[in-house]
């Protein structure tokens, strides 16, 4: 073959070779371009799709709280913030003019010798705590913590720069919430949520006053609802608590704890930390049980507390094998009766210990907490179903709760006024509390305001009428035994012409 042939020839495959190569590139540009089209338009239908389910999940989260209230509360919207919205500015701006600063004043330290128990007086000292409150209602009704309160003689309310003197609607040690008036009105009341919608990992905002730093916001989670971590020092506690990880510090006691809206969830009350502060776990009253006990506490002055007439206990595999129950089950659930009242709610009804409680009308029951919370809705007189189960039967029975007297009457403070001794007398659950001390014979002997008055000459003092009956006719020595404001036991010994 010629040179020519052969250059022909290779010029001719280099030109074939040429053209197969470029077809090859424009199939593979062709397929990646086709391929693209196709994943961004499957990434689109997925986007809307999670999308329309993000927001159709928020809707449900979120609903109105619905009630007949005497304070008028400010009730939440149902349009929420989109998940996506981390920025807790517009709940700040919203909750944080509804938090207060609470001054606590009470005498303490007093010191006594042999002649002030003789002839009364002594050396007080005085104290001033702090904590936080919240705006219920614009026509000035606080509420905070009683451990905030409980030991105040006075109380000053601190709100855009004016120190307002409060006073003391009524306190429920089972729940450790307390409501205060002050005379205002046109307050901005804080807008309330619902604790119930609250969902583990939502987002919530603290406001309250830690360390005496007024208006602190802070940011967490919630990590739990339904928390009992037995705080609460009452003969009947409630505690289904709300836990966050939101910092919570001394002063922030009685403060707000809202969601991404503004909308009150829950009061703060506890952190658990060895220091005194905070160290990731705190804790709050869900606003739906501290919504119940400020109703209780405007209209009557106390809690209508429910009393089921029982003690409930975990249903676990220890108590199942110390009850006797069989422990070859699938699945511990509900709540077991560790104790039953003679006379009570429960024994009324047939129920017995070792009963093992599910629920409560239609409400599932899985631990102490939720019992309680449940309780914490009724009044006395109310009837409510209980399903339990016993030797391995479903039974349902119904229960009329009563109140901490045994009957289903109204609780209401009893407080009378006395001109004998000068003073405010109030019936409480361990005798008789002074209070409102003026011109007369407690003010003489130098008795200190919110004495708890549990003895006079070593007999009980269990009414009012106790302490006017004995001062009115009575003269000698006289021997009082009782406990200041600050739970310090202080007698008083007197000679009363």
């Amino acid at each position: 073959m010629s040179g020519r042939n052969i250059r022909t020839t290779s010029l001719k495959l280099r030109l074939t070779n040429t053209k197969m190569s470029i077809m090859n590139n424009l199939k593979t540009i062709v397929i990646g371009f086709i391929a693209g089209i196709a994943g961004a338009y499957t990434f689109s239908v997925y986007q809307t799709k999670r999308n329309g389910e993000s927001a159709q999940t928020e809707k449900i989260s979120v609903s109105n709280f619905e009630s007949t209230p005497t304070y008028q509360p400010v009730m939440a919207s149902s349009n929420a913030t989109p998940t996506e919205n981390v920025d807790f500015s517009v709940a700040a701006a919203k909750a944080t003019p509804s938090v207060v600063y609470i001054n606590s004043i009470s005498q303490s330290g007093v010191t006594y010798n042999y002649f002030d128990l003789l002839f009364g007086g002594g050396t007080p000292q005085t104290q001033v705590s702090s904590g936080s409150g919240v705006i219920f209602s614009s026509d000035g009704y606080i509420v905070t913590n009683n451990h905030v309160v409980e030991a105040a003689e006075k109380i000053q309310v601190l709100y855009n720069k004016k120190s307002y003197d409060a006073e003391l609607i009524g306190t429920d040690p089972s729940t450790d919430l307390a409501v205060l008036k002050i005379k205002e009105s046109n307050l901005p009341a804080i807008t309330l949520g619902s604790s119930k919608n609250l969902a583990v990992g939502e987002w919530v905002v603290a406001v309250g006053n830690p360390f005496s730093l007024s208006s602190t916001v802070t940011a967490g989670i919630v990590s739990a609802k339904g928390r009992r971590i037995n705080i609460v020092e009452d003969k009947f506690p409630i505690e289904s608590f709300i836990q966050t990880d939101a910092a919570i510090n001394p002063g922030n006691s009685g403060g707000a704890l809202v969601n991404r809206n503004g909308d009150l969830v829950g009061i703060n009350t506890a952190i658990l930390s060895r220091t005194g502060s905070y160290t990731g776990y705190a804790f709050a009253v869900p606003v739906d049980i501290a919504r119940k006990v400020v109703d209780d506490l405007i209209k009557f002055g106390a809690p209508q507390k429910a009393i089921f007439g029982g003690n409930v206990i975990e249903y676990d595999f220890q108590n199942a094998k110390k009850y006797d129950l069989d422990v070859n089950v699938k699945e511990y659930k509900g709540v077991l009766i560790g104790a039953v009242d003679r006379t009570g709610a429960a024994a009324n009804a047939g129920l017995q210990e070792g009963d093992i409680v599910t629920k409560i009308n239609a409400v599932e029951i899985n631990n102490e907490s939720a019992f309680e919370e449940e309780l914490s809705y009724r009044n006395p007189g109310d009837k409510i179903n209980i399903t339990y189960l016993r030797d391995g039967k479903t039974s349902t029975v119904s229960v009329t709760l009563l109140n901490k007297h045994g009957d289903t009457g109204t609780v209401k403070r009893k407080v009378v006024s006395d001109g004998t001794t000068g003073a405010n007398l109030e019936a409480v659950d361990y005798g008789v509390k002074i209070s409102k001390i003026r011109d007369g014979l407690f003010k003489q002997i130098g008795l200190p305001e919110n004495y708890t008055l549990t003895h006079i000459n070593r007999q009980r003092i269990k009414d009012p009428q106790d302490v006017i009956d004995f001062f009115g006719k009575y003269h000698g020595r006289v021997l009082l035994y009782g406990f200041n404001s600050s739970k310090q036991e202080l007698p008083l010994s007197f000679y009363l012409k």
